[in-house]
């Protein structure tokens, strides 16, 4: 009769980010390209938003996806850069800048190319803040997008019973 088998323990979950950074070795994260820099802002950036949805309202995945557009959209990250601006510090507001200012192709034909191009400032930055390791920068600016939403409830969305 075989032994039974011992219970192998479940790994706990790491206080780390899910998803590590990682860049090109012996390359700065200042001295990528802004549009490689909004290529993955735009990724980190929609993940936290989908986090946010999910954590704090529970929803069907074809609500998630419309009210994922109200952050995600050129028009809500232009703004949400333009909340950002007088809180960034030289370096961050000079990252911006340059992702504004790249040369990223056009526009969806829904978006406003004013509109597209600060939010490709914003991707930049966030891009940036995520290869340097700057979690909780990263998140304070990220959790201006939701300060004033509607659906957390009144005693923030850190409030748990």
């Amino acid at each position: 009769m075989p032994a039974p088998e011992a219970a192998v323990p479940m790994a706990s979950p790491s206080p780390g980010p899910i998803v590590a950074p990682l860049v090109p070795a012996g390359v700065p994260a200042n001295q990528l390209p802004p549009v490689v820099l909004a290529y993955i802002g735009d990724a980190v950036f929609e993940v936290y938003v989908r986090q946010y949805l999910i954590a704090n309202i529970v929803r069907k995945p074809h609500e998630l996806h419309r009210a994922s557009t109200r952050y995600v959209s050129a028009a809500a990250q232009a703004r949400l850069l333009r909340r950002w601006m007088p809180l960034l510090t030289e370096e961050e507001a000079d990252i911006a800048r340059r992702g504004r200012n790249a040369k990223s192709g056009q526009p969806p034909k829904n978006a406003d190319p004013g509109e597209y191009r600060h939010a490709t400032g914003l991707e930049c930055l966030v891009g940036y803040l995520y290869y340097r390791g700057e979690r909780d920068r990263l998140e304070r600016l990220i959790g201006l997008a939701f300060a004033d939403d509607p659906t957390t409830s009144e005693k923030g969305p850190d409030h748990h019973e």
